[in-house]
């Protein structure tokens, strides 16, 4: 019987946990699926990541509800992902931020992407028709930016290119927490399919001079404290060099796809086989890593038919 492609065959509801990071400070989590982040300052409050529509967005309304009454005043995005941006819309924040070269990739593929992850996951779409469109910031930024909460600083910044080309984590310095994400991931494969492989482990170590207390990933579990941090970087660094380095060395003698699928599979499986979304990113990731291997430093554009036409060439 023929694998469902990606996450077709993912219907099943997730759990929800909203975990205090630090003093004011949040993680939304739903088992694998993408996470959003809180910050309440004095007298507002900003979230990272908006899902990805506007009736999945409500979900984390809900949640800050729980904790607070406070206007939403920022929604910041830190990447263009269709899955992390296209509910901005329900939080009516004044400012939507993103780095300049994330807006730039919205421009490039933001349509694309969005028909993309739609076929993909249609789980994550719920909703999808309450979508105005595109979600475009209000304010970019191109290596780093700070908002005032009232009192509350929080830092917005360009560490690197890891997930996208555009990432964009966010610091909290009275707390020492940081939010990252797809650059970190917890428990849940990384998606390298728009990655910079050759980048990601020097961007990860520049969040890990910070010294985080606690770090909101992009997907899994919070992670509350300084040792699950550490050991959150370093399985997200082994994860993305286990991928990279079979499929770079079949592309380095002239080895086919198929062949760097079958190389990375043997490295891969008996780590991360049971990591949420793992063999939805495995086909995407060894296309990424195989094509960078061979010097395509852009990732090329993901489209539907894309997908369908890769998924069938290493599955079938």
């Amino acid at each position: 019987m023929a694998k469902a492609f990606a996450s077709q065959g993912d219907m099943t509801e997730k759990k929800i946990s909203f975990t205090e990071v630090g003093e004011g400070l949040y993680a939304f989590t739903a088992e694998g699926d993408p996470n959003s982040g809180v910050i309440i300052g004095d007298e507002s409050v900003m979230i990272i990541e908006a899902q990805a529509t506007p009736r999945l967005a409500k979900k984390v309304i809900e949640c800050v509800r729980s904790v607070t009454d406070k206007p939403i005043s920022h929604v910041v995005l830190t990447h263009y992902h269709a899955v992390r941006v296209l509910g901005a819309s329900a939080y009516g924040a004044d400012q939507i931020i993103m780095s300049d070269t994330a807006r730039a990739m919205v421009v490039e593929r933001g349509q694309e992407d969005w028909d993309s992850e739609f076929q993909r996951f249609p789980r994550l779409f719920e909703g999808h028709e309450s979508i105005p469109g595109l979600t475009w910031p209000t304010t970019t930024f191109s290596e780093s930016m700070t908002v005032y909460l009232g009192n509350r600083r929080v830092d917005i910044m360009h560490l690197g290119r890891a997930h996208t080309a555009g990432d964009a984590v966010i610091w909290v310095p009275d707390q020492e927490v940081m939010f990252t994400g797809d650059i970190v991931e917890y428990h849940s494969a990384c998606y390298c399919g728009d990655g910079h492989f050759s980048d990601w482990g020097e961007t990860l170590g520049n969040i890990a001079s910070f010294q985080p207390r606690s770090i909101a990933p992009g997907r899994g579990d919070a992670l509350v404290g300084p040792e699950m941090v550490e050991a959150a970087i370093r399985n997200t660094s082994d994860f993305v060099m286990s991928t990279y380095a079979p499929a770079a060395r079949v592309a380095a003698r002239g080895g086919t796809l198929k062949e760097a699928w079958d190389a990375v599979r043997a490295a891969c499986d008996p780590k991360f086989a049971d990591y949420a979304i793992y063999e939805h990113c495995l086909p995407f990731n060894v296309a990424r890593a195989y094509d960078e291997a061979r010097g395509l430093d852009t990732p090329r554009i993901w489209t539907a038919e894309r997908d369908l036409k890769m998924w069938e060439e290493l599955q079938g």
